[in-house]
């Protein structure tokens, strides 16, 4: 397999791709390193090792940002829910008359093209959240590809995982949000210039959701070690290479991170059905010190 996908890097740079050199060997060293990763052990900890992303920045600001980082999301959780008068909010559009009836006959309020609006709006939602730059600054990670699609997939299990709980109805409302995310995901592999056999690379970055989807619902368990979502979230999100071994300058990150995903899902879970069926949520910033 690591034969075959070399070969494809190099018919990519034999059909003239050089300029997004960067960008591909990101996107590739990222499916090489996170196929496997279902994290379900004890991580130690290296004293010793460095990150170049926290290397960057000067003592000063390191040790500031360790402050915040520590006591940053504590706050009690809360509903994710859009208050009613928040310029925010996406509402159905209420349309009168004629154009109503023209509407229905083209079926816009038919279940399915309601759910579609309504996906639309929620992955909206993740996007707005993952796309920020803030929420890399404040964890100290570079935003790459690697990054950005380790992001997508974590707040994309916090909604599903949420809509989950509605039961059937969630699921169904879950599954066009799926395609919705794997239809902007293929876009973003298609401009991170993975052209050729795109198709099999969508089906392996689909493992690797899947994946991921599995180790997060397992840490989430009540069974589940104290550590295990911590685990996760260092394999999947802030390890360059799927390591086991913490990188020791991380770890304020890793441990703020992980406090802010367990806050978010009980956020989600005291946000009403109406509010997530509709899109009208809105995760917590994470550059909001008081949270």
């Amino acid at each position: 397999m690591v034969l075959q996908w070399s070969r494809t890097l190099g018919q990519m740079y034999r059909v003239g791709r050089q300029k997004k050199s960067e960008v591909v060997r990101d996107v590739y060293s990222f499916w090489f390193q996170s196929i496997s990763r279902v994290p379900s052990f004890e991580v130690p900890i290296a004293p010793g090792s460095t990150r170049k992303s926290y290397a960057a920045k000067s003592e000063g600001q390191a040790l500031e940002q360790l402050v915040n980082l520590n006591k940053m999301f504590r706050a009690k959780p809360r509903s994710l829910a859009l208050p009613p008068g928040s310029s925010k909010r996406i509402n159905e559009p209420n349309y009168e008359g004629i154009r109503r009836f023209i509407l229905r006959l083209m079926l816009f309020y038919s279940k399915q093209s309601t759910s579609i609006r309504a996906a639309n709006v929620i992955y909206r939602r993740v996007i707005s959240q993952v796309d920020k730059p803030s929420v890399y600054d404040v964890l100290c990670l570079e935003k790459t590809f690697r990054t950005t699609f380790s992001m997508l997939m974590l707040y994309m299990w916090l909604c599903l995982r949420r809509l989950k709980v509605e039961g059937k109805e969630g699921v169904e409302l879950g599954q066009y949000v799926y395609e919705i995310y794997n239809h902007d995901l293929e876009m973003r592999v298609s401009k991170a210039g993975v052209n050729l056999l795109l198709s099999k690379w969508m089906r392996e970055l689909e493992k690797v959701f899947y994946g991921n989807i599995v180790a997060y619902d397992t840490a989430m368990l009540p069974e589940a070690k104290p550590d295990e979502l911590q685990n996760a979230i260092w394999k999947n999100v802030f390890s360059d290479d799927g390591s086991p071994t913490y990188d020791a300058t991380a770890l304020p990150a890793v441990l703020a991170f992980s406090r802010y995903v367990r806050r978010e899902c009980t956020c989600l879970s005291l946000t009403d059905k109406e509010s997530m069926f509709s899109g009208n949520f809105m995760f917590t910033p994470l550059e909001n010190p008081n949270v």
